[in-house]
């Protein structure tokens, strides 16, 4: 298999795997998928998913818990999910972060 085709492959399999009502970071995403220091990489595999994906991408956020530019979309799917968001419009990763 392509070796960048594997890297998705394997950050696929770790959004796929995020359960209902929690979140995780790029930075996390990436560990788990065995791409230490990948965040960024987390990122634009997600940025280039096509807009029918089943993979539950909204549930990925950065470090501090701060949604993609503030995306509307993301931010809805959270709230259906039952998660809350602190004043600063960011989610609480203590309480909602996932870590398996």
């Amino acid at each position: 298999m392509n070796n960048q085709l594997d890297k998705a492959y394997r950050i696929y399999t770790v959004i796929a795997a995020i359960p209902y009502g929690n979140v995780i970071s790029y930075g996390d995403v990436a560990r788990l998928a065995g791409l230490p220091r990948g965040a960024r990489l987390v990122g634009w595999v997600l940025k280039k998913l096509p807009e029918e994906t089943q993979l539950p991408w909204h549930r990925v956020v950065n470090a501090q818990g701060k949604l993609i530019s503030h995306n509307q979309q993301q931010r809805q799917r959270l709230l259906s999910e039952g998660i809350t968001f602190k004043s600063n419009g960011h989610v609480d990763l203590k309480l909602y972060g996932w870590i398996p």
